[in-house]
């Protein structure tokens, strides 16, 4: 990449597959905000924005936290998305195609910012992140400003070098390449692929954790080169982010990565597969170029931190550090686990949780449960409460308060929580009794009628009636 290079047809492609990733991101919040964060959640923003001032987390729902108006927040959102992935929103002019994108990110910042532990993930930084640069990149009859695009490539590459970097400080199975003994199994939500991936030979897992760390490491210094060694770094990372979306389920991290990739093709590459008739105006409007100016030197002076964290030896990962999330770090899988539990969550319509009460199993939609259920195929979409109880199988629930609010919503039978599950086993009335079962799942071997095996570890929750989940005993 070099400035004196087209980014017309980059722009257009970038923008669209990124309004495609904020339409995923919007449909995951119609979808799970309110059961999880609405008024009636598990953690519900009204409480939230009681303790915790503006400053710390704008967002729009201190003007009002109903679930009503949440909700058609992110409709507002979701339609939002569309206006820009049609690129009708370029069709009237820099300012209504920066109000879009504006309005966009600002939806999304006051989703996040109250979204707690379900919005604590990097690739939702991320696309805030990406979002508040993609507002200054112009509309379609406006010459794109090349300085942002080396903006986008500068977030390109703290996503991969940083989770480089904490890789090999963060865990010694990076360094003698064998993660990937672990890994498929244990990852939160393993796919399909994943149980045959994880059969592979010794041999095999070594060579792609080697892979990684060519992607990760020397290869991101070349996003900055001139054609065409930015092409093969933006191709070779995008033909990694492919094997990871192939071999498990991680939300959107490796589309916007991919999404983020773009930025490494400019218009002579990109000319060559997509034939739009255009014209690039030869200059930049005054407003334009100043607005473009004021975001430099802010990226710029907001870098210092996130530039520091990589190369710290006590490296932070999927860190923000400020408010609006404007410069971040970032980093994927820097430990990986060797074993996967699991907690089950069961209930009984019993009088009484003794040796005679039948226990029914709750069926996620996404976490493996029942063993002879293969693994699911769900990315870029998110099963948030899947991926926590994932988080808090690994310790205490002492630490994990708000699996107490789901024992509660499973004994008052909420319909709107029950909608995160695969299937409720008491339709007709809720169980008496909640408690949750802790478990070591294994991937079976190859001619085994099962895709997993699971050895029952201990009790993680005793049992529970719904008097006891409020605190009223």
């Amino acid at each position: 990449m070099h400035f004196a290079t087209e980014f017309w047809l980059t722009r257009l492609c970038f923008r669209r597959a990124l309004a495609g990733t904020y339409l995923v991101a919007f449909l995951i919040a119609a979808n799970q905000f309110i059961p999880l964060l609405g008024e009636r959640g598990l953690q519900p923003v009204r409480l939230f924005i009681r303790y915790v001032p503006f400053r710390r987390a704008p967002s729009f729902f201190y003007i009002n936290c109903s679930d009503r108006f949440i909700t058609a927040t992110i409709w507002c959102g979701i339609a939002l998305s569309i206006f820009a992935i049609t690129s009708v929103s370029e069709l009237f002019g820099l300012a209504i195609s920066m109000l879009t994108w504006a309005l966009l990110w600002l939806i999304y910042l006051s989703l996040v910012n109250v979204g707690q532990t379900f919005y604590g993930f990097g690739w939702e930084t991320m696309l805030l992140e990406t979002g508040f640069l993609a507002i200054f990149l112009g509309s379609a009859d406006t010459r794109p400003p090349v300085i942002v695009m080396w903006l986008i490539v500068w977030v390109l590459f703290r996503t991969m070098f940083g989770a480089g970097m904490i890789k090999l400080r963060a865990d010694p199975c990076w360094r003698d390449l064998t993660c990937l003994y672990y890994h498929y199994e244990t990852q939160p939500l393993p796919n399909p692929l994943s149980w045959y991936l994880h059969q592979s030979p010794r041999w095999m897992h070594k060579l792609g954790v080697l892979f990684n760390h060519v992607v990760e490491l020397p290869v991101p210094w070349f996003y900055f080169a001139p054609a065409p060694f930015c092409w093969w770094a933006g191709g070779l990372t995008v033909l990694f982010q492919i094997t990871l979306i192939l071999s498990g389920n991680l939300s959107w991290l490796n589309y916007i990565t991919i999404v983020l990739c773009i930025s490494c093709f400019d218009d002579r590459l990109l000319a060559r597969l997509i034939d739009i008739p255009h014209l690039v105006p030869a200059h930049m409007s005054v407003p334009h170029t100043i607005a473009v100016a004021a975001l430099t030197v802010i990226v710029l002076a907001l870098s210092w931190w996130p530039a520091r964290n990589m190369f710290s030896r006590r490296q932070l990962m999927n860190a923000s550090f400020d408010p609006l999330h404007l410069v971040n770090t970032y980093g994927a899988f820097g430990a990986v686990t060797r074993k996967r539990l699991e907690i089950i969550l069961k209930g009984t319509d019993a009088d009484a949780p003794n040796e005679s009460a039948v226990w029914r199993e709750y069926e996620f939609k996404g976490k493996p449960g029942d063993v002879h259920r293969p693994p699911c195929i769900v990315s870029p979409y998110h099963w948030k409460l899947d991926w926590q109880m994932w988080f808090a199988a690994m310790s205490p629930p002492e630490l994990h308060p708000w699996i107490y609010s789901v024992t509660e919503k499973l004994l008052e039978g909420d319909r709107k929580f029950l909608r995160l599950f695969a299937h409720n086993p008491f339709a007709n009335a809720p169980p008496k009794f909640i408690r949750a079962d802790w478990y070591r799942y294994n991937f079976t071997k190859p001619g085994e009628r099962a895709w997993w095996t699971r050895t029952y570890i201990g009790n993680y929750l005793p049992p529970m009636t719904l008097s006891e989940t409020r605190g009223d005993v």
